[in-house]
């Protein structure tokens, strides 16, 4: 599907939808807990939805009705047959969910699209390895059989904090108590910390004796709060600040500047592009990479450093964007772990704009393309996190069309 975007500046007002990051977690805990619990201002995206598809692979209930999803902790399972959890192209989905698949020994297959086992997994593979863990890992699925067992785990930090996420939510589950020590500076550590608030939520404790260090007591059983409402999503609003940065006038609504999420910062950075051309880390917001290269451009220049972990994406964000600003006059500069979009350069596009997949370039491309005009191909991979993105643009008076592929205006 291609998306036609007008130039224009926006104006009115968006609701966006709770965090993605947050749902994730708070569906997770609720399908470990004993009992039912309800989870208001839940996201309905494709990642979302992998997730709940898994946790109902694993045995739990998972009811949504309208933005409300009603969880029934997992019924255990005594069958032993394997269990096929299709994560699509969730990379949370698979690193939340594979730690808690080995916690009772029964076999389970994760599956989903090519790219998603194309990206990192070797820490997790490297505990499978040492713990003698069958990992067979094809193009499109990864199956795994084995038990965790409780102990020590030595993690980087520096590859994804999902990982460490993962084994936050399973390492309580079994007797005996477990340690996991950082071996690298953590990466994105605003999303640890919203992954240990949802485990307090659940009553689950874990102790920091230090910055790089997790005491997890065992036998720990997750306890559901009755009801739980998801924050609204920073990642979706700073598309729409973006568009306030470029000249729009838009209410955002939903969205908490105290959230735990990292990309909450997302305030303050793009009014750092307003004000001038700022160096700006990613290393606690890799997400926020493609809208800040998009004002970035459109304003005066930015320079990225951190950016290392944009390759790991659905696609290789740096690499993508620069190719697709280039297409619009911008000589972008990517390196090893920074890049640099200079300013004052962005003509309309030669050519249409491809998203190359991912959901991120696409939303930071459609927000440039208010802009300059512009045609986004693969423009329905929004659905990933924002399904109803194109339908907000188009309510902030831009002229937004959406054709398949093949058919012209």
């Amino acid at each position: 599907m291609r998306a036609v975007i007008r130039p224009g500046q926006a104006h009115g007002r968006v609701t966006v939808p709770g965090s993605k990051s947050a749902a994730h977690r708070l569906l997770i805990g609720a399908a470990l807990s004993d009992g039912t619990t309800e989870i208001l201002s839940c996201p309905d995206n494709e990642d979302t939805g992998a997730t709940a598809d898994c946790l109902r692979a694993l045995g739990a209930s998972v009811i949504r009705v309208g933005d409300a999803v009603t969880v029934t902790g997992i019924a255990p399972d005594e069958s032993g047959a394997t269990r096929v959890l299709p994560c699509r192209a969730s990379g949370s989905t698979l690193r939340f969910l594979l730690p808690l698949a080995l916690t009772d020994g029964v076999p389970a297959c994760f599956t989903g699209v090519p790219r998603l086992f194309e990206r990192p997994l070797s820490v997790y593979e490297d505990i499978c390895r040492t713990r003698g863990i069958r990992w067979e890992r094809k193009t499109d699925r990864l199956t795994v059989c084995g038990r965790l067992t409780a102990g020590g785990y030595a993690v980087p930090g520096d590859v994804s904090s999902q990982f460490i996420t993962g084994l936050l939510f399973a390492l309580p589950r079994l007797e005996g108590d477990s340690r996991i020590v950082l071996t690298t500076p953590s990466e994105s550590r605003p999303y640890i910390d919203l992954s240990l608030d949802v485990l307090d939520a659940f009553g689950v404790r874990v102790l920091r004796p230090d910055e790089n260090t997790f005491v997890i007591p065992g036998g720990q059983r997750f306890t559901s709060p009755g009801r739980v409402r998801v924050p609204g999503d920073e990642s979706a609003a700073a598309f729409f600040g973006a568009l306030n940065a470029l000249g729009g006038c838009v209410t955002i609504d939903g969205a908490d500047p105290g959230s735990r999420q990292g990309d909450r910062v997302w305030r303050q950075l793009l009014g750092a592009c307003v004000r001038g051309c700022p160096t700006i880390s990613l290393r606690d917001c890799p997400d926020l990479g493609p809208i800040l290269m998009v004002v970035g451009a459109l304003m005066h220049g930015i320079r990225l450093t951190d950016t290392l972990r944009l390759r790991l994406k659905e696609s290789d964000r740096g690499a993508v964007m620069a190719a697709e600003l280039r297409k619009c006059g911008v000589d972008v500069l990517v390196s090893e772990n920074g890049i640099v979009v200079p300013g004052g350069q962005v003509t309309p596009p030669r050519g249409t704009l491809d998203s190359h997949g991912d959901h991120r370039a696409a939303m930071a491309l459609g927000v440039l393309c208010t802009v300059t005009g512009g045609t986004v191909t693969g423009a329905e991979c929004v659905g990933k996190s924002l399904p109803e993105f194109w339908r907000m643009l188009s309510g902030l008076e831009i002229g937004v069309g959406l054709l398949p592929d093949g058919v012209d205006l």
